[in-house]
């Protein structure tokens, strides 16, 4: 596990290895394909007592994450924190039922390519209060992290 000390990448990767290895993995190739995905995104990481979180932001405040990819021990998956209850769903494949956040749980990368996930993150995009950067490349900021947090692993 990293310390305060650390660059955000040893920190980050300290968070993941907290995880089961197939999980660490799925959390490792899902980075891959959001930072693909949003380049200019400010990543936004919270190593929470619930969940690691990685949010992909227009800015450094919470308030503008478009999306976040969000861990624990029972799964992945691709969280719309402040406008998954107003994102069209078609295809039924938004979870929660909170006043704002909605998910899909991530069984793999792949999932991001799918057609009815490429609609919700466009979707996503389009009802971002404040629009991404058109150009230039984002960064990982390390927001906050939990002392006490619950198990990363599953437990037998």
């Amino acid at each position: 596990m990293g310390t305060k000390t650390d660059s955000p990448a040893k920190q980050v990767a300290g968070f993941i290895a907290k995880f089961d290895p197939a999980a660490a993995k799925l959390i490792w190739s899902c980075r891959r394909v959001l930072r693909k995905r949003f380049p200019t995104a400010i990543e936004l990481v919270y190593d929470n007592y619930n969940f690691f979180v990685i949010g992909y932001c227009a800015s450094e405040r919470p308030s503008d994450c478009i999306i976040s990819l969000a861990a624990a021990a029972n799964g992945v998956g691709l969280s719309f924190p402040y406008c998954g209850a107003r994102l069209p769903d078609p295809h039924k494949i938004l979870l929660g039922s909170g006043t704002q956040n909605r998910f899909i749980r991530l069984k793999s990368a792949a999932t991001l390519a799918e057609p009815a996930v490429e609609e919700m993150l466009q979707a996503a995009v389009g009802l971002a209060k404040t629009p991404l950067p058109a150009s230039g490349r984002g960064c990982t900021i390390i927001q906050s992290v939990s002392a006490k947090q619950r198990p990363r692993r599953r437990q037998s």
